[in-house]
Formats: C-alpha cells, sequence, structure tokens
C-alpha cells in the first residue's frame, strides 16, 4: 500500500508518497518552488488566500504522481500536515468568506492579553495550558469586532488543515490537537473550551464536529480526485499542526522524547504526560497527536525567533555570502570553544516569548578588535544560537521533564557539527539525526488508521538514522561559555 502525506505550509506545500511495505519514501514533490506570498495591508498582519493553498496541493500532487509513477489506485490513505494557528472561516455553502489569518500575524495580540487578565492567569493556565495569547480564538475575536458583517455569515471556523481536510472530503471536522492550539480547548474539562468561548461571545456552533487525530475523518469526493489527479474514496486518516506533526514524523511520541528543529526559527517540542504550564506563559502546551484524556501526551513548545536566522546574517553580512555553511563550519572549527570570549545573542528577530515577549535584539559582548576575527564571530554566532537552545530546554525542565534523547530533522542548523555538539554536552543528553520530512511523516500517520502499520510506533519506528551527536568530553570548556553568554542574557532581562 502507498500512502500519501501533505505539508501545508506558509512558504510552499509538499506532498510525499511512503511505501508502507518497505518503509521507503517513493518521492518528494513540492509546488510552488518559490516561497508562496502574503497579504499585509498593516504593519504586523499576515494572510493568506486558502484557495491557493488548494491550488497548491492539487499542483503538488499531479506533480509528485509524474514524478514517482505511482499508480493512484494503489493509494490507501492521505494524511495532513499544517501551519499552526491560523483562521479560516467558511459560509454554509463551504464557500471562504475572507482570507485565512495565519501564523504570524499579530493583530490579536491586545485582544488575547485582555483575555488573560479577565479570565485570570491562573483559571487560564490551569484549563488551557496557555494565555488566549495571538492564537486562533483571539483572531476570530478581531474579526467579529471588526468585520461584524462578514462574521455573521461565519458557519464555520476551522485551521488550515481543517480547510484542506474539507476540500478533499466535503467534510467538516477538526482534532482536539487542533483546538489545542488555537486555545479553544479546555484540558481540565476536556471539552471545548466554553471559557474562552464565553470571554469572546463566540457561539459553540462555529466549532466543527470533533474527530480522532488518527481516523476515517472523510473520503476524497470525485471534484477533489479530479482536481488532484487521485482516485475518488481514499480516506484521509490524519492531521496534525506542523509542530506535533515534526515530532510524530521524528518519532517522538513518549514522556522524555523532544524534536528539535534549527530553521529560520528554533523550535523545542518535548513530550510529557501531564497537563503542566509555566507561570510565566514562556512556552505553549498543546494536545499532542497521540493524546487522550486516559494517557494524557501533552506537546510543550519552545519557539525560539533568533535561530538561523541570526547565523544567514552572519553569513551574508559578517562572513560571505558565496560561501556554504560546510565552508563557515570549517572556519568555526579553528576557533576553540567559547571563540576566546565573545558572545553572541541572537534574539534579533522580534520579541521572544521565551524571554517574556521581550525585545531584546541581538548584541555581541566581548568583542576585541586586536583579537577576534571572522572565524571567531562565526563560532560565537554559532554558540550563541545553541546556547538558547539550552536555555530553553533549561525552562521546560523546570516543568518536570526528563530529556533522554532528542530527535531532529537532517537540514538546517542541526546540520553543524559545532552546533549539535554543544548542545548534546551541555544537555549531557543524544542527538539521533533522522532522514525524514513532515510530509513523509503524515503519510506514514495516515497508515495506521487503515491498517497498514498496528500502530505509530511501528510506522515511525523504520525511519533511517543519519547521524548520532554524543556529549563531548570537554563539559568545563561548554559550561564556561554558556555561564558567560548566560551571565550575559540575564543581566539585559533584568535591566529590560
Amino acid at each position: 500500500m502507498l500512502l500519501l502525506g501533505y505539508d501545508v505550509g506558509s512558504s510552499s506545500i509538499k506532498a510525499s508518497i511512503v511505501d508502507s511495505t518497505t518503509g521507503a519514501t517513493v518521492g518528494v514533490a513540492q509546488h510552488p518552488e518559490q516561497e508562496l506570498g502574503m497579504i499585509s495591508h498593516q504593519a504586523g498582519w499576515a494572510e493568506q488566500d486558502p484557495a491557493m493553498w488548494w491550488d497548491c496541493i492539487c499542483k503538488a500532487t499531479q506533480k509528485l504522481l509524474q514524478q514517482t509513477g505511482a499508480n493512484p489506485e494503489d493509494i490507501g490513505a492521505i494524511g495532513i500536515a499544517y501551519q499552526m494557528h491560523g483562521l479560516v472561516v467558511v459560509d454554509e455553502q463551504q464557500e471562504v468568506l475572507r482570507p485565512s489569518i495565519i501564523w504570524c500575524d499579530s493583530r490579536a495580540v491586545s485582544i488575547g492579553d485582555d483575555a488573560f487578565d479577565a479570565i485570570g492567569a491562573e483559571q487560564s493556565l490551569q484549563h488551557l495550558l496557555n494565555s488566549p495569547g495571538n492564537f486562533t480564538a483571539s483572531k476570530l475575536k478581531w474579526v467579529k469586532e471588526n468585520e461584524p458583517e462578514l462574521y455573521d455569515k461565519i458557519a464555520h471556523i476551522m485551521l488550515p488543515g481543517d480547510y484542506i481536510a474539507m476540500k478533499l472530503t466535503g467534510e467538516v471536522n477538526t482534532t482536539i490537537s487542533g483546538l489545542s492550539e488555537g486555545i479553544l480547548w479546555d484540558f481540565k474539562e476536556n471539552d471545548v473550551a466554553q471559557l474562552v468561548l464565553d470571554q469572546y461571545g463566540i457561539d459553540r456552533s462555529l466549532i466543527p464536529a470533533i474527530v480522532p487525530t488518527i481516523s476515517v475523518q472523510g473520503k476524497l469526493t470525485a471534484d477533489a480526485a479530479a482536481a488532484t489527479g487521485l482516485k475518488a474514496g481514499i480516506p484521509v486518516t490524519y492531521r496534525a499542526g506542523d509542530q506535533p506533526n515534526n515530532a510524530l514524523a521524528l518519532n517522538v511520541f513518549e514522556p522524555g522524547e523532544v524534536a528539535g528543529t534549527g530553521g529560520t526559527s528554533g523550535v523545542i517540542y518535548a513530550v510529557v504526560d501531564q497537563a503542566v504550564y509555566d507561570k510565566y506563559s514562556r512556552v505553549n502546551g498543546f494536545a499532542h497527536v497521540n493524546y487522550t484524556k486516559e494517557q494524557p501526551r501533552i506537546g510543550i513548545l519552545l519557539c525560539i525567533n533568533g535561530a538561523g536566522i541570526q547565523y544567514s546574517w552572519l553569513k551574508h553580512q559578517v562572513a560571505d555570502p558565496t560561501l556554504s555553511y560546510p565552508d563557515l563550519e570549517a572556519k568555526a572549527a579553528g576557533i576553540p570553544i567559547g571563540a576566546d570570549g565573545l558572545s553572541i545573542l541572537p534574539f534579533g528577530n522580534g520579541a521572544e516569548r521565551m524571554l517574556r515577549n521581550l525585545d531584546l535584539g541581538a548584541h555581541i559582548d566581548g568583542l576585541q578588535f586586536n583579537r577576534h576575527q571572522q572565524a571567531h564571530l562565526i563560532r560565537a554566532g554559532l554558540e550563541g544560537v545553541a546556547f538558547s537552545f539550552v536555555y530553553g530546554v533549561d525552562i521546560i525542565k523546570e516543568m518536570g521533564l526528563n530529556l533522554d534523547v532528542m530527535r531532529v530533522g537532517n537540514d538546517n542548523m542541526f546540520q553543524s557539527k559545532i552546533f549539535a555538539e554543544t548542545i548534546a554536552t551541555l544537555l549531557g543528553s543524544r542527538i539521533e539525526v533522522m532522514e525524514t520530512t513532515g510530509a513523509s511523516g503524515a503519510a506514514r500517520a495516515a497508515g495506521v488508521a487503515v491498517g497498514a502499520f498496528s500502530s505509530l510506533q511501528e510506522g515511525l519506528g523504520q525511519l533511517q538514522l543519519a547521524h548520532v551527536y554524543e556529549p563531548g568530553d570537554q563539559l568545563a570548556a561548554y559550561q564556561a561559555a554558556y555561564g558567560r553568554w548566560k551571565e550575559s542574557l540575564e543581566g539585559r532581562l533584568l535591566n529590560g
């Protein structure tokens, strides 16, 4: 049996086919090749037309089928991963009423802050594990306040993945995991978050029916089959937000397991077995893909805005844009741990939630003109991002996490030995680099509901291990460098 997975991002849509018998990824396709555009009518706004996502789904599927020669008759299930926290609104005819307000749109920040105060911090955190913040529910409240005539036409609200599932199957539904990422799930009551709906004056009827994350959620319609090149009747059996799905794709399901990504921003996603929260809301808790009331699996998500973007800035503005990242690694490898006293705080990409939403900016500390060269800045840049990961994990450890292993994809910053070994050594943990993608993970998960795999663990246990980073033997040197970096950071936080 072949399994089809989609990863609906804000920059592109990826599609992947996995052979459930061999576990091999048959092929991966992307559309478009360049980044998708965003609509930004005002500063801080970010919208996309959901019809654009659907068009890309169709084209990526057609491209994938042509590229692999796969027979649509052999595809047994479809899984969907998608950009989190977006809002899609449709009418009774399933027609989209306005562009989607996507994850990076910040217009609803004050709405969420006001709701947090009105509901009460303790009540909000105990029930929601989060402040309502700038998430989906708060974005819907913005529509209610600012576009009342349009709001009155809404029949259903959706997350981006719910919309794609609707286009494929004609069915309107959502998941507990999805509702939790929109701050629309009450973990204490094990139900839709009525306290948020009441605070915002939102009718519960707008919330779609809830289906299990892994289940037959609908079947491909004839119209969708014609548009994609697939066959009608294929079941859609899985959907999840991109970060829970990335964790799934890396075989991260149980307490103590952690997924990491080091792209433009950095993400740590740790699984715990109880509904815990950080009293300062520096991290977010969401229902993981295998969450149940009886066996709660909560994904604790920490996002670091200033990660790969800082290293990219160093490459283009300080080093040489014609150099490759392996070239930079080679330069940095000639510099000792701690970069001869040079430290870089990488927080130059907006407010950092783990720093209590402080917009600290990036800083270079300890620079000496007669001592430090380009290679020192490269080394300090890599270490600075690695130190921010360690700082974030320390926050999650305060919530009871025991870090056994971190699994990461074989891309972006985790291709750097300096970066990965810095984290592994300071955390005393093993970092496993896996050959996988979000779309392939969604495809594997889709196979569980149709019997291709007996469990998620079986489906994801076929992953190929690309590399392992073990803790290095120079812990004292790493600790000294991290201590100096942390002292610089906390001194600025104290004065911030």
